[in-house]
Formats: structure tokens, sequence, C-alpha cells
């Protein structure tokens, strides 16, 4: 139960600065970029989002005891597939809908960059102890 509350901090602050992230870069990109560049980094943010939501939520299946049922499939079968359906919906944003390929990949990083200041946060806070 303990490891629980361990992570459970970090990984709602990551999810709230991603969040952030997602929307100053969305509203910067738009600024930038007009639409491409504000969609294409939405597009981004979302993608990265999602793959650390389903990240989680692997870990978590993982953690907890065998689940059996049609619902563990499906979850099992879309935690497979998840790059495919992240690269599929990137492809068709950037093609169909001609969006910035570089405010994507700028919108990639934001659980990136949330992870550093968490990473960042947690040195500060237990250096002091």
């Amino acid at each position: 139960m303990e490891a629980e509350h361990s992570y459970a901090g970090p990984v709602r602050r990551i999810q709230r600065l991603t969040l952030l992230f997602g929307l100053g870069g969305t509203i910067a990109g738009f600024g930038l970029g007009g639409w491409p560049g504000g969609f294409g980094f939405l597009t981004g943010a979302l993608i990265s989002y999602l793959n650390f939501f389903w990240l989680k939520r692997l870990v978590e299946t993982l953690g907890a005891p065998a689940r059996r049922g049609p619902r563990a499939t499906v979850m099992a079968v879309l935690l497979g597939l998840r790059y495919g359906l992240l690269g599929a919906g990137g492809y068709v944003m950037l093609r169909v809908f001609g969006v910035s390929l570089l405010a994507v990949l700028a919108g990639l990083l934001t659980v990136v960059a949330a992870v550093i200041l968490e990473a960042l946060y947690q040195l500060f806070t237990y250096a002091r102890t």
C-alpha cells in the first residue's frame, strides 16, 4: 500500500505539468505558427499525454492481481497496439490536416519536460532532508 502512495504524488504532478505545458505550448503554437503550429503542438501533446496515461495503466495492471475476462483482454490488446494507434493518429494529422511536423514533435516532448521538472522537484525536495 505504501508503494502506491509513494508514486501517486509524482504521477499526479507529471500529469498536471503535461497538461499545463500542452495548453501553454498550444497557445504559443497558435500565436507563432498559426493553425498548423497550434493544432500540431496540441496533437503532439495529446499523443504524449495518452502514451503516459497508457504506460501508467500498464504499470498498474502489472502490479495488480491477475484479472480475467473480456475487459482485461481488451486492455491488453490496446496497450499492445498503443504505438500503432498513436502513430496512425499522428500520420492522419500530418497528412490529412497539414499540421506542422516540428510542432507535433515539440508537443511530444511535453511529458519529457514534465518528468524533468518532477525530477528536479524531487532532487531539491529530498536534498533538504
